[in-house]
């Protein structure tokens, strides 16, 4: 591994973001470093990283055929690593703005829709047949509106989530793996399906070591998350997010049948989702297709 890499992976772990944000930064530092090696460019430092260099990580991307999207990631990823380091005036520079690059006209609303109920059926078959644990981590995700991380680590707010249920609370209390570390509060739409799973859940983590997926640490057990559940069906259009697009679907559709408009309801699923109120054309946009 280059200095370079390693300075610009010390950086990406240093800024705030999710497990996931964080392993995307540190890999796209492995990338650029790779490239300016490969170019026989010698930056030893991102105090030393201009504007060419990063033009020509790019082009590079671009000529591989790399989406639009993931290259505007990519950029959040050098805008963040460059301010880490004090680097504001490069990481602001018109000259390696996406539009500059020549990343401009990329959708937000991505390729995933939410799972068809048939669909989740299917997965949900599938891994009972193979893992229990894994099984309600599916339904808690599902039932829940949970990010992938969020579903991993959810053994450790299962008492509380019992507790809540029980006192009739309407919103739980989404803390562990959650973006940025930022806790949430989402709504119960169906209370005793919530319910009975959760339950279940308690009974399962009772006799794995408190988790629902049983193994040492976070890194393997988002691996076998991924792993498995891409084994069984979600992969695709349908991924780990398609049971949060569903969740939040049922989320829009409940709140306009109780007499909220369109753009409070998706205010208020924005916030339930843990992205706040000002999200609210985004959710619009990326998360309601296919609600009346």
């Amino acid at each position: 591994m280059s200095q370079l890499s390693r300075e610009m992976q010390k950086l990406a772990r240093q800024a705030a973001g999710s497990y996931k944000t964080i392993h995307d930064r540190l890999k796209m530092a492995e990338r650029i470093s790779r490239h300016l090696l490969s170019l026989n460019i010698q930056v030893r430092s991102v105090q030393h990283l201009k504007g060419k260099h990063i033009e020509s990580y790019i082009t590079d991307r671009l000529i591989q055929g790399i989406s639009l999207r993931t290259l505007h990631n990519e950029m959040a990823a050098v805008r963040v690593i460059l301010r880490e380091a004090g680097r504001e005036k490069l990481a602001e520079s018109s000259r390696i703005s996406n539009k500059a690059l020549g990343l401009s006209g990329a959708s937000r609303a991505g390729t995933r829709v939410a799972i068809t109920s048939e669909h989740y059926q299917a997965v949900l078959s599938t891994l009972r047949q193979k893992d229990a644990g894994l099984a309600v981590t599916l339904q808690l995700a599902r039932l829940m509106g949970l990010r992938s991380q969020e579903a991993v680590q959810c053994s450790q707010s299962l008492s509380c989530w019992a507790a809540a249920l029980a006192r009739g609370d309407e919103r739980l209390p989404v803390i562990y793996g959650t973006k940025g570390g930022r806790p949430r509060q989402t709504i119960v739409l169906n209370r005793e399906a919530v319910t009975e799973i959760v339950h279940e859940a308690l009974a399962i983590a009772a006799t794995c070591n408190g988790r629902l997926i049983d193994k040492p640490d976070l890194k393997t057990a988002m691996n076998r998350w991924h792993s498995q559940t891409t084994l069984a069906g979600l992969k695709g259009q349908y991924s780990p997010h398609s049971l949060r697009y569903a969740w939040a679907q049922d989320a829009l559709r409940h709140y306009q049948q109780r007499g909220f408009s369109p753009k409070d309801a998706c205010a208020l699923v924005s916030m339930d989702l843990g992205h706040g109120d000002g999200r609210g054309r985004y959710i619009r946009q990326v998360y309601s297709k296919g609600v009346a």
